[in-house]
């Protein structure tokens, strides 16, 4: 197990209510709690992050779609659902 080190936050009695409810409601700690929350948050920032970078790329290289294009394809993939 990796080692941690202690953090200290601030947050307001609301959310401190819904962790330690969430936390009772899983037989769980209010440490697993936000570790748990913290850990999604940070990978869903890293891929968020890294989905802009290949946008960027992408527009840097001239990867681009008009959106218009977009569009059409878009009205043609739903009217392809309804039939």
């Amino acid at each position: 197990m990796e080692p941690t080190e202690p953090i200290t936050i601030r947050a307001s009695k609301d959310i401190i209510n819904q962790i330690d409810t969430l936390a009772a409601g899983m037989d769980r700690s209010r440490n697993y709690v936000l570790n748990q929350a913290i850990q999604q948050y940070l990978a869903y920032h890293h891929v968020l992050h890294r989905k802009i970078e290949q946008g960027l790329n992408d527009v840097k290289e001239g990867r681009l779609t008009a959106a218009d294009d977009v569009m059409k394809e878009v009205r043609s993939h739903r009217a392809r659902r309804r039939t």
